[in-house]
């Protein structure tokens, strides 16, 4: 008799046994003398190991399977077995395969039931944050991801304080596709950074280049923090003014945003704008040294101080030299006395 590359008498051509085999533990040895058992019902155990070149041992153990599965039942005289038809043999086998897909397809819907719920409740929870109106972020990469994204909503106007000094020539290019097209798309655009870019190049080129879009910017000599308003709605903050990389939060309560629209405002109208500044009188102390005054005043060090104003330690030191020099005194105390005398602060 030819080997399996032939159908066996008794099954139909191109028949798929894929699925009996994985009922069967993947054997497909026992599905082949399931077929002989049918197809060759005289056979023995060394008819069907020879036919499909196995151990009669490997035989054995597939109809003590298929006997398991009420496919095969022991004939009168006990030596040999008969098959059963599989109508009958895998029906309770095919019910307890559905049962347990029927299971399984429950237990996903449960799932879904469940996600669709958190997800509501997630939903909920996060309105009610807005509502309240804070929103905090976490990390460099999401913060810039927000700002990226209030830019391109915004509809009206987009505020910022720009404290730290002069940005560098990649971040400044990196800026220009989204700053190009908020103006574009009719968005006052509005920024103030420290005096100190005043001395930077890029940023300098920066402003000139911003200015011919129609954007505005101008200097101040120090900063409270980094902030940026869109339209007057929400805001964006540091969580911590001294470490930006700490995150951020939105906050989006309408007497929040207002106040810091306030400050904004109030800052704006005393900043001068980057190009236009008129020259100081000789010997009238700059806004930039005046700040210094003021924040060494207020008992900051020097290191403090030349942060806040985005210069050097060395510059912000020689800086007070010359109005040390100008007024004559030969102290730190002294030229606050005479800087107050002079109506300087």
């Amino acid at each position: 008799m030819g080997g399996f590359a032939e159908p066996c008498r008794g099954t139909r051509p191109g028949t798929d046994f894929s699925s009996l085999a994985a009922l069967i533990g993947q054997d497909e040895t026992c599905v082949d003398v399931y077929r002989l058992v049918i197809s060759e019902p005289r056979w023995g155990l060394t008819e069907i190991a020879g036919e499909l070149h196995v151990e009669e041992a490997a035989v054995r153990g597939c109809l003590d399977k298929l006997a398991e599965l009420s496919m095969l039942y022991p004939t009168k005289d006990a030596t040999d077995v008969a098959p059963i038809s599989p109508e009958v043999g895998l029906a309770a086998h095919i019910h307890r395969r559905e049962t347990e897909i029927h299971s399984q397809q429950l237990e996903l819907a449960a799932m879904r039931a469940a996600t669709a719920e958190l997800t509501a409740i997630y939903a909920s929870q996060r309105g009610r944050h807005n509502n309240v109106g804070l929103e905090q972020l976490e990390g460099v990469n999401e913060v810039r991801a927000r700002l990226s994204e209030l830019a391109r909503h915004a509809t009206t106007e987009i505020l910022a304080f720009m404290p730290g000094g002069a940005q560098s020539p990649e971040a400044l290019e990196a800026s220009r596709p989204l700053d190009e097209q908020t103006l574009a798309a009719g968005v006052r655009l509005r920024t103030i950074y420290l005096d100190s870019v005043r001395n930077d190049r890029a940023t300098t080129e920066y402003a000139r280049w911003l200015a011919e879009l129609g954007g505005e910017i101008r200097t101040m000599p120090s900063l409270p923090l980094r902030m940026l308003i869109a339209d007057r709605s929400v805001a964006l903050l540091p969580v911590s003014p001294e470490d930006t990389r700490a995150g951020a939060v939105i906050l989006r309560a309408p007497g929040v945003v207002t106040a810091l629209l306030a400050l904004f405002e109030m800052v704006w109208e005393r900043a001068t704008p980057l190009h236009g500044r008129s020259r100081p009188v000789a010997d009238a102390p700059s806004e930039q040294e005046i700040e210094l005054l003021r924040l060494l005043q207020k008992g900051h060090t020097d290191e403090v101080a030349a942060r806040k104003l985005g210069l050097s330690l060395r510059t912000t030191r020689r800086m007070m030299s010359g109005i040390s020099h100008r007024l004559g005194a030969r102290s730190r105390f002294e030229t606050g006395v005479l800087a107050e005398r002079a109506g300087w602060l």
